[in-house]
């Protein structure tokens, strides 16, 4: 006996013509809230509201950064506000005493990478010796 395995479970139906049910309900609340904030303010002061409210809807319904929904984003960002941070990086005063020592410092570490870094020609020459030279006891054996 064989049995059909259900596949594409991620995708939703599209119930509502070219929309899946929460985008339908996304644009009708958004066409619900603008109605009822035209009615309340008017076209004149209720403008940027209703400007506001029809771009979040449609920005809940068309919109899909990293192809997830924009309603992650949402839901992510009031986390974010609502949580408490952690700081660590505190400003410290410094006295000119101080900033001197740092920059000798920061200096004398510069001079000792430069001269360390520093690659001469045969430095690099015997690198690769080093290197193509093959270890003679694992050969023999």
């Amino acid at each position: 006996m064989q049995f059909k395995v259900p596949q594409f479970l991620e995708i939703e139906d599209k119930i509502f013509g070219p929309f899946t049910f929460k985008e339908f309900v996304y644009l009708a609340g958004g066409a619900g809230i603008c109605f009822v904030l035209y009615k309340l303010l008017g076209l004149l002061w209720g403008f940027i509201p209703i400007l506001a409210v029809a771009g979040f809807s449609l920005m809940l319904t068309f919109y899909k950064p990293n192809n997830k929904p924009f309603l992650n984003m949402v839901e992510a960002m009031f986390k974010y506000a609502l949580q408490s941070k952690l700081y660590i990086w505190k400003r410290r005063k410094l006295t000119p005493k101080d900033l001197a020592k740092e920059k000798e410092m920061l200096r004398d570490e510069s001079e000792l990478v430069s001269r360390e870094a520093r690659l001469t020609g045969s430095k690099l020459r015997d690198l690769a010796w080093s290197l193509d030279v093959l270890d003679l006891k694992k050969e023999s054996n």
